[in-house]
This record gives C-alpha cells, sequence and structure tokens, in this order.
C-alpha cells in the first residue's frame, strides 16, 4: 500500500500525454474544448516549469485522428512518438521505452479518448507495478456517460483519477519551494478564480 500513500515529487514523476490529436478532439463532449484545452496546457506547462521528463505520444497522425494539438508540442517541444498502429500504447515499444528509460515509478497520464487512450495504457502501466495519476480534466471524451465509466474502471484498477491543479498542489508541496511561486502563475494562467487570488496577493506586494 505505500505507493497509494507516497507523494508526487519533481524527482519520481514522468509525464506521459497520449493523443491529444485534433481530430480527436473535435469530437469529444463531456467538457467544452475550451476548456480542456486550457487545462492541457496548465498541466503541460507544470510539467516545463517542473523540469518533470514527458513523453508525447500520438496514433495514426496523418490519419482522421490528426496531429498533437500545437498547444501541446509548443509547451513541451515536437519530440512525438508516432505509433505504428497500437491502439494501447503500452503495446508500443517506442512509448514503454521512452517511460522506463526516465526511471520513474509514477505516471502523471493524461489521453484523448478518455475511455481509450487514458484508460488502456493506465491499466496496463498499472499491472506492471507502475503508480499512474489519471488526469481526468486534461483528458476527454465522448459525453459524461462514457466519462464517468471510465472513471470507475480506472478507480477499480488501482489508477488514481485526478485534476491537473492538484497534481500541481501535490508535486510543489510548500510555496517556500524553488518553484512556488512559478507554480502559482501556471495556475493563475489557466485557472480563471485562482487568477484572481495571485492578482490580489499581487496587488497588496
Amino acid at each position: 500500500m505505500s505507493k497509494f500513500s507516497e507523494v508526487l515529487t519533481p524527482d519520481n514523476a514522468v509525464l506521459a500525454m497520449i493523443d491529444h490529436q485534433t481530430g480527436l478532439l473535435v469530437s469529444c463532449a463531456d467538457e467544452h474544448p475550451l476548456v480542456v484545452k486550457n487545462n492541457i496546457q496548465g498541466l503541460c506547462n507544470m510539467a516545463k516549469t517542473l523540469g518533470l521528463p514527458s513523453v508525447v505520444t500520438a496514433s495514426l497522425a496523418d490519419g482522421p485522428n490528426g496531429p498533437i494539438m500545437p498547444e501541446i508540442t509548443e509547451i513541451l517541444g515536437d519530440k512525438v512518438i508516432n505509433r505504428e498502429g497500437e491502439i494501447n500504447a503500452w503495446h508500443s515499444s517506442a512509448f514503454k521505452s521512452a517511460i522506463e528509460a526516465t526511471d520513474r515509478k509514477k505516471i502523471i497520464m493524461a489521453g484523448i479518448v478518455t475511455d481509450v487512450c487514458l484508460m488502456f495504457p493506465a491499466l496496463s502501466a498499472v499491472e506492471e507495478g507502475y503508480d499512474v495519476y489519471a488526469v481526468i480534466d486534461a483528458s476527454a471524451t465522448w459525453n459524461k456517460t462514457v466519462q464517468q465509466a471510465s472513471i470507475h474502471r480506472l478507480t477499480q484498477a488501482g489508477v488514481k483519477v485526478t485534476t491537473w491543479a492538484s497534481v500541481l498542489a501535490e508535486i510543489m508541496s510548500d510555496w517556500r519551494s524553488d518553484k512556488g511561486m512559478e507554480l502559482g502563475q501556471v495556475l493563475a494562467d489557466h485557472t480563471t478564480s485562482y487568477n484572481y487570488v495571485m492578482n490580489s496577493y499581487f496587488a497588496r506586494s
């Protein structure tokens, strides 16, 4: 049970962004696409701020799924693992090897669509002993029913279902940390309510 109580740190986690592709995003209706895009950008900017290793992968990028959202590659860089046909990214030797190369056992994972691109590799990684954080609000799928069914299956398998802001707060741990203010700014940039909190703070400074 230790893996369930051990918290995320900048030294034990890797970010996996799976199939956030333009052709898939336009069909998702469990959340407004602009909200999903904003959450994805927040998650990626958190990883960039902390210098977390990140692995980005795409499925059939030359086909109907389309390329990876440019908002991701603009933040994390343009290195994308284009899978050869595997639906479950964990079945791609290139993707799995990239995760293993980080030598980190905690995977912060998001994907589109939630019930396939996120869920399948999350289940596979947990089976092999990884501690997976499924970032549900930086993922998206066809409707709320599908989202809820996916959440149930993920939690039944021991995946930690979470949100990007919760991940940021857990990994930051303390406002006095070296990256405290920078991470606070990431929150402000990508959450409207916290933007007001930061504005109030800076107005008093």
